[in-house]
């Protein structure tokens, strides 16, 4: 009997309204991953937080900015090997058409290989 469970992967932008959502929808169904998606500024929909990094095996960052904002902010929740940078720019809509297709293209093959943390005994 395995007690595998899924990746868990929070998409990290700064306002959580456009990029990190669009992925959140893309990667919910199809793959073998519990998918969340959150903001780095505090006005965002959903900000990010300690938990969800926690809860989080892997963030993945769509730009730079974000992935400095969590090391800082969040510093030793995930280790550096764990926060993926895609360098998507803010220039996309929400289920963008050219932004699905890109995060369907960078995304799955960067997770490859990519296994959920070990939960303490």
């Amino acid at each position: 009997m395995s007690d595998a469970r899924p990746l868990r992967v929070v998409f990290i932008c700064a306002q959580n309204k456009l990029r990190s959502p669009t992925a959140e929808a893309v990667f919910r169904a199809g793959y073998d991953w519990e998918v969340a998606s959150a903001g780095t500024n505090r006005d965002a929909e959903t900000p990010l937080s300690r938990d969800l990094l926690e809860w989080a095996d892997v963030a993945v960052c769509m730009e730079k900015r974000h992935r400095d904002v969590l090391r800082q902010k969040f510093r030793g929740t995930l280790p550096d090997d764990r926060i993926l940078t895609l360098g998507i720019p803010d220039e996309y809509d929400y289920m963008d058409a050219d932004l699905v297709t890109l995060l369907k293209r960078l995304v799955p093959g960067r997770l490859e290989g990519t296994r959920p943390r070990q939960e303490p005994a």
